[in-house]
């Protein structure tokens, strides 16, 4: 999981700057993760796939999360291996634990309201860290927040923000409560990889 300790790293070949937000829990966010190149593929992949966004194990339409979403696997582009690849290296996991990339656009007023991404019903296989990466720049709004730390990530392009919620106290997981703030002008476009504590993949 999460070594990382100095301002820098790279990856890949690919050379990202950090910056440490929390420490328990883990919150950071790193520079450089994707290029435009990569983010607009990503767009336009999705733009046919999105449906209206669900919540929770049985996958409801809720007004607590208004955006439309899609997952997108390696069959759509090797671009989503790549990314996938890149977001599990910086991640410390293996792919295999990883659920498939999943992109999601919100138009203005459109937002997640505070929530958990780990499950709440009992599950041996539960989520244990979270990596989203921003697409595009949000004219306004759209800024992810942890009400319960205090700090707000605005929304730019080819920046990922990563954060952990596994540890065995569960304070410090409740801490990682967090939000998408609505949109006001303009849209964002987000991708999410979610990573599981044992294999999800086949």
């Amino acid at each position: 999981m999460f070594s990382y300790s100095g301002g820098s790293l790279e990856v890949n070949g690919r050379q990202m700057n950090l910056k440490r937000l929390s420490e328990e829990p883990v919150v950071a966010v790193f520079e450089n993760v994707l290029d435009d190149e990569e983010c607009n593929a990503i767009i336009e992949l999705s733009r046919g796939e999105l449906k209206r966004s669900k919540v929770g194990t049985d996958k409801q339409e809720h007004a607590m999360r208004t955006s439309r979403g899609a997952f997108l696997d390696d069959h759509h582009s090797h671009v989503i291996s790549e990314v996938e690849n890149r977001l599990c290296a910086i991640m410390g996991m293996p792919l295999s634990h990883a659920e498939n990339l999943h992109i999601l656009h919100y138009r203005p007023g459109e937002e997640y309201k505070a929530h958990m991404d780990s499950f709440t019903k009992p599950d041996v296989n539960n989520r244990i860290a979270t990596m989203v990466v921003y697409l595009n720049n949000v004219e306004e709004g759209g800024e992810t927040l942890f009400p319960k730390l205090g700090i707000s990530i605005p929304p730019k392009r080819g920046t990922a923000l990563y954060f952990e919620y596994f540890y065995n106290d569960p304070k410090i997981n409740a801490l990682t409560l967090h939000a998408g703030s609505p949109v006001i002008s303009g849209e964002k476009w987000a991708s999410t990889l979610w990573v599981r504590r044992q294999k999800f993949r086949t």
